[in-house]
């Protein structure tokens, strides 16, 4: 059985995209209508709510606390010296910075979550073959449909890096590496070639394993023996060792490293199950739509069982991982790491606390019954739900060290994603319906037709 992606659909994925282009836009000129320091001090002297309460939220202190834009509330730290008094930027030098930050920082967090589902889904399907799972050979032809994204969506994220540059990676700002003797030291890792040289391995990596991976599937249905299968099987294998460090290398370039002075050892492991779960939402929320639509006919309720049991276990890991994260670095209350979530609290207590909940609290409640599980709509409710609070978790990771307190889900945020979410739809559908939807080669093919939990 094949799928043809209809013309309802590229037209609802142009529109879609046409009209984030025009919404971020529209959002990139309204940021720009503040060129100078003047127009900044009419703006907050509109918003005397903030008052002096913000008088140190900068660029500098989002990034914590980068010693080249020191914070104005954080003088008593240099005002001691000549020579920090010589870098100092006013408070609404920092203002006018971060909202010229802001279309750039929508754009990169909405290229990044959509390529991260990519991601998610290319590590869960290898790990089904390197694993030889039985239940789910009839759904990797989704999964196949989904991974077509990871290269176009790597792409896409380190376009937007370099578009954005010092906008989003202060390190990428020579004036702040030259005061700033944190930076200094991580230059043989963070300067501009080597970040760029790495993310482009990563790609070439993920991409290879994709395209090789997809070639013996392929070829699997037509072959007589098992021997493409078993091509599938040692390089799922083999990729996974590469997968798990590169991930984490790639968290922390693409991710971690807008904070430059901020790290964690458990930061890897986080995104990982950030892009994990979100993947496997993705797969379930496609596969009840092709079914809806009289494809898919061999999957049954015991798959979608098992996607949401999936969904439902990621969530506690991801929570697992977020509460130690949290949790240590709280208590041991050390200024340099505990800053991350000093302003995250502060500044952020609406999208910080409702990420948690929405990742946690939801997925608890609607996923924990098994009959909940094999029931579509239940299903999409809470894929929907679970897909906003991740959207929520990479906004939270970005967001703080690029623009402080002046975040807002508005046109340039929501314009992002639904260019991305144009780009993305229409290169899945796109490969869905490029051979069929069946693996009929696989040798697990029949057990997973069969499958009953």
């Amino acid at each position: 059985m094949e799928y043809k992606i209809s013309n309802r659909l590229k037209i609802a994925s142009i529109i879609l995209m046409v009209v984030g282009a025009l919404g971020w836009t529209y959002g990139f000129l309204d940021s720009h209508h503040y060129e100078t320091v003047d127009d900044v001090k009419e703006l907050l002297a509109s918003e005397s709510h903030h008052g002096g309460e913000h008088a140190e939220e900068g660029h500098g202190e989002s990034h914590g606390e980068t010693t080249a834009h020191a914070e104005e509330g954080h003088g008593e730290s240099h005002a001691d010296t000549d020579h920090a008094e010589e870098h100092k930027m006013s408070h609404e030098e920092h203002v006018l910075h971060q909202i010229h930050n802001r279309p750039y920082a929508a754009l990169y967090v909405a290229a990044f979550f959509f390529f991260m589902i990519a991601l998610g889904v290319l590590a869960f399907y290898a790990i089904q073959y390197a694993s030889q799972a039985g239940w789910s050979p009839v759904l990797f032809r989704v999964m196949e449909g989904i991974t077509s994204y990871v290269l176009p969506g790597g792409i896409l994220v380190l376009l937007v890096a370099a578009l954005g540059g010092s906008h989003i990676f202060i390190w990428m700002d020579p004036d702040v590496v030259a005061h700033d003797e944190i930076i200094q030291a991580k230059e043989s890792w963070l300067n501009k070639g080597w970040f760029f040289a790495r993310g482009i391995i990563f790609l070439a990596g993920w991409s290879a394993y994709r395209y090789f991976s997809r070639k013996f599937s392929l070829a699997q249905d037509t072959a007589e023996g098992n021997s493409n299968f078993k091509k599938n099987f040692r390089i799922s294998a083999a990729f996974l060792v590469f997968y798990i460090y590169t991930e984490s290398i790639m968290s922390w370039d693409w991710i971690m490293s807008v904070d430059p002075h901020w790290f964690s050892t458990l930061f890897g492991w986080y995104v990982f199950a950030s892009m994990f779960v979100s993947g496997i939402t993705v797969i379930a929320l496609i596969t009840i739509y092709l079914k809806s639509k009289g494809l898919l006919e061999f999957v049954n309720d015991s798959h979608l069982h098992d996607l949401a049991k999936f969904m439902f276990g990621i969530s506690i890991f991801w929570t697992y991982l977020w509460f130690s994260q949290f949790m240590l670095i709280w208590y041991s209350n050390i200024p340099e790491e505990v800053t991350y979530f000093v302003s995250r609290i502060e500044d952020y207590k609406l999208p910080f606390f409702g990420m948690v909940a929405m990742n946690f609290v939801f997925p608890l409640l609607l996923l924990m019954n098994s009959d909940y599980k094999r029931i579509p709509w239940f299903v999409v409710m809470a894929g929907i739900v679970i897909l906003c609070g991740h959207y929520l978790d990479i906004f939270n990771m970005i967001m703080p060290a690029t623009v402080s307190d002046r975040w807002f889900i508005g046109a340039p945020e929501l314009g992002a994603v639904c260019f991305f979410a144009g780009v993305f739809l229409l290169i899945v559908f796109t490969a869905l319906s490029k051979a069929p939807l069946l693996a009929k080669g696989n040798p697990f093919v029949k057990e997973s037709e069969h499958f009953h939990y």
